[in-house]
């Protein structure tokens, strides 16, 4: 059976390590017809648009999408090209599993945490409210009438949107995926001591849902105290569900634990439609250098095999992925920092395990 994927390079690294990818999930033996499609500052150079409507129908169409990393302009230019996607397909749930691979320098062991993060509010819903703006004077002006509070003059606004909806949602993938995948606790991250309406809500809709699931151990933990026990004891966590925003930054500690961001893979989920990409960023200084570490996009095509069904293949890549890290011979900067290879290289070295 061949399987239809909308395959996305994206910019500075990206095209790299998707290729890499591209090359190690056809070495599985698994057809693939791939629909090759740009989005990013290329698309807005090409089409005067970072996401094109071609490829959100694209995506549509094939319910399933393979992309690698694209840049975000810094406090200027278009918005993020990533946010933009996952809002206009609904991929509610950023679903992203870290794991150490035996071979891997870290300091930690055992560490195996699933982080489920909500993608589509929060802090990251893109409702913001520039200086000066009459919008901002009106808003500015309504809030010291509602409560009181004088804010200054001079400020800019982006708002916190927590919703009953999305909160309910994001803890029913959680505990779904934790029975799906034999996990036995689910742990909601929130900030509800200060934030009392907005992350109440959120910590009072998890609970609601863990009622649903009477075999999965459910608890909830402060952030700040969830940063803490991270790296003091890792191991107590399993599957971590948190609001967008928390949702960003626990990821890449957690990408810490595990050594680097170069075996972090991830999906953005929604009810019919799926895109898998690396939790990396695009960095550009390194493109076309054949220096990066492409495991965490081939880990997230292992990802996408066992969504299309082919876990025969995921394994089989997984696996090979791993003999590749625990030989210790063909590994980037990152892992190997003395005689490292480049991201070529280790796609070569992942196909020959897949022989």
């Amino acid at each position: 059976m061949q399987r239809r994927v909308t395959f996305i390079p994206g910019d500075g690294i990206g095209p790299e390590v998707a290729e890499a990818t591209r090359r190690v999930l056809e070495a599985t033996g698994v057809q693939f017809q791939w629909d090759v499609i740009t989005i990013g500052s290329k698309a807005q150079e090409m089409f005067g648009t970072p996401l094109p409507d071609a490829a959100l129908d694209s995506i549509r169409k094939n319910k399933v999408a393979l992309k690698g990393p694209v840049t975000t302009p810094i406090g200027s230019g278009f918005r993020s090209v990533n946010v933009a996607l996952r809002k206009k397909l609904d991929l509610y749930a950023c679903l992203r599993p870290y794991k150490i691979y035996p071979g891997i320098p870290t300091p930690f062991k055992d560490v195996d945490i699933v982080v489920v993060r909500e993608n589509t509010e929060d802090l990251y819903s893109g409702i913001e409210f520039a200086k000066d703006s009459q919008q901002t004077v009106e808003l500015l002006d309504f809030v010291s009438k509602a409560t009181g509070d004088k804010i200054k003059k001079d400020s800019a606004v982006s708002l916190k949107v927590i919703s009953q909806t999305a909160s309910r949602r994001i803890a029913k993938f959680a505990f779904d995926y934790a029975i799906k995948n034999n996990r036995k606790k689910v742990t909601a991250v929130h900030k509800a001591n200060i934030l009392k309406f907005s992350d109440g809500l959120f910590l009072d809709s998890a609970r609601q849902v863990a009622k649903e699931y009477p075999g999965i151990e459910f608890n909830d933990m402060v952030l700040d105290t969830t940063c803490m026990e991270l790296v003091r004891k890792p191991w107590q966590f399993d599957v971590l569900v948190l609001p967008n925003f928390y949702g960003d930054f626990i990821s890449e500690l957690c990408a810490g634990l595990v050594g680097s961001m170069g075996v972090a893979p991830g999906a953005n989920i929604g009810d019919d439609i799926a895109v898998f990409e690396p939790t990396h960023g695009s960095a550009p200084k390194y493109a076309g250098k054949n220096k990066v570490n492409p495991m965490a996009m081939m880990l997230s095509g292992v990802m996408m095999l066992r969504y299309l069904g082919e876990r025969d293949a995921a394994n089989k890549l997984e696996k090979a992925i791993a003999e590749v890290i625990a030989e210790g011979k063909n590994l980037t900067y990152d892992l190997k920092p003395d005689n490292p290879v480049g991201t070529n290289q280790v796609a070569d070295a992942v196909i020959e395990k897949l022989k």
